[in-house]
């Protein structure tokens, strides 16, 4: 089910604090804006802390029991009700206690203050997250038992700690710079936290953008105008590089779905199913341009089917995602994700091979290379430098069925 559009209004507070704050009349509204949702929070006319917030151990616990103290344990409560109520993964919860907490207490004013208190609504939300401190620098980590890339992480108690704002640092040297953890009184049932999304918010319709695309199948020139919504980009942005289970199946949001795939449904009707998948494969591949992450980015990305859709630029592993969504959302097919030294791309099990197959697990799957290539490829080929090249199953999908 995609996350509706509604005009919320939360009442963050525990009911101790509201009868506190209704006496003294110290109550304050912040308009908050999520993806959709105009969010009215009423919270404490002022913040329980000071200005400025030493990074000690004495110093945070102390902004952490204030915060308690002032009623801002209310506020999980209550994320936590919306989050239930609009089925948010752990991701899309992280960007709501983002856009809070920049709300109430804004990063640009004061960035100890703003990471301290996602990290206080973390922990009364229920997940295992620290911080660790050392000189000015306050990093965030939270418990996920997942394989996660290109951020720090660390070991304790046999249990992984993934760090969620090393993105605001850059470069930090752990070898130099030793981080000491603040210590807190935490509940005993705290949960890991997952990075697998599951559905994307259901934007407005204004905020989306018609985007072309434009390629050649058996002699017919097909056009296409879908609808995209540059939000994406904003859900993203941080996203770390996960498992390919994860990625490859993050789907379409509701208005780009509607605006794509039931035009491919109708260009494919009629075809069988090799002929079918062969154009979804050539979609894929000369529908977008290509370009490595590094000239784009400045490093590893990958990008989800709809960030394929929003950039200009993709590559390898982004089209094979892109390719294996388009196949499972229509055919539904068993599929692998072959990696090479320096490729990726996605292997078909059809009911007869085509090509030359991929023998895996006693079954035969047929090539399918959605990147181009300096030769047109025929569905089943395989890029000729690489028939001898030895690859990783790195994913392996069956449907359910």
């Amino acid at each position: 089910m995609i996350l509706k559009r509604t005009i919320s209004t939360f009442l963050i507070f525990s009911s101790l604090f509201l009868n506190a704050v209704r006496a003294e009349n110290r109550i304050s509204w912040i308009p908050v804006n999520f993806y959709g949702d105009t969010l009215q929070i009423q919270v404490p006319a002022t913040f329980p802390v000071n200005d400025q917030v030493m990074l000690s151990q004495a110093s945070i616990k102390s902004y952490y029991e204030g915060l308690k103290e002032a009623g801002y344990a209310g506020v999980a409560q209550n994320l936590l009700s919306y989050k239930k109520e609009h089925q948010l993964d752990d991701w899309l919860y992280y960007q709501l206690i983002r856009t809070v907490a920049g709300a109430i207490s804004p990063k640009a004013a004061n960035y100890h203050k703003y990471t301290l208190f996602k990290w206080f609504l973390l922990v009364q939300s229920g997940y295992n997250a620290t911080v660790s401190f050392y000189n000015d620098k306050l990093l965030l980590y939270v418990q996920s038992d997942e394989e996660v890339f290109e951020v720090p992480y660390h070991i304790k108690q046999n249990k992984q700690y993934v760090c969620l704002n090393y993105h605001d640092y850059g470069e930090i040297d752990f070898k130099k710079e030793i981080f000491k953890e603040a210590e807190i009184e935490k509940g005993p049932s705290l949960s890991a936290f997952t990075y697998k999304i599951t559905r994307l918010p259901e934007f407005k319709p204004e905020n989306y953008a018609v985007k072309e695309l434009q390629f050649d199948y058996g002699q017919q020139d097909y056009h296409f105008k879908i609808l995209v919504n540059d939000q994406v980009k904003k859900i993203f942005a941080n996203y770390p590089v996960v498992d390919y289970a994860y990625y490859f199946n993050i789907p379409l949001s509701k208005t780009t779905y509607g605006s794509l795939i039931p035009l491919l449904k109708e260009n494919i009707k009629g075809m069988n199913q090799a002929n079918g998948v062969d154009y979804l494969m050539r979609f894929t591949r000369y529908a977008f341009a290509f370009e490595t992450d590094t000239k784009v980015f400045g490093k590893e990305k990958r990008l989800s089917p709809e960030q394929t859709l929003l950039y200009e630029n993709s590559d390898c592993e982004d089209r094979a995602a892109f390719f294996f969504y388009l196949v499972k959302e229509l055919y539904d097919l068993p599929m692998i994700v072959l990696s090479y030294p320096e490729h990726i791309t996605i292997a078909v099990q059809f009911s007869k091979p085509v090509g030359h197959p991929i023998h895996y697990k006693g079954n035969e799957y047929s090539i399918c290379e959605a990147t181009p290539q300096r030769q047109d490829l025929k569905l089943g080929q395989s890029i000729p430098h690489l028939k001898k090249v030895p690859f990783d199953v790195v994913y392996e999908y069956q449907p359910k069925k």
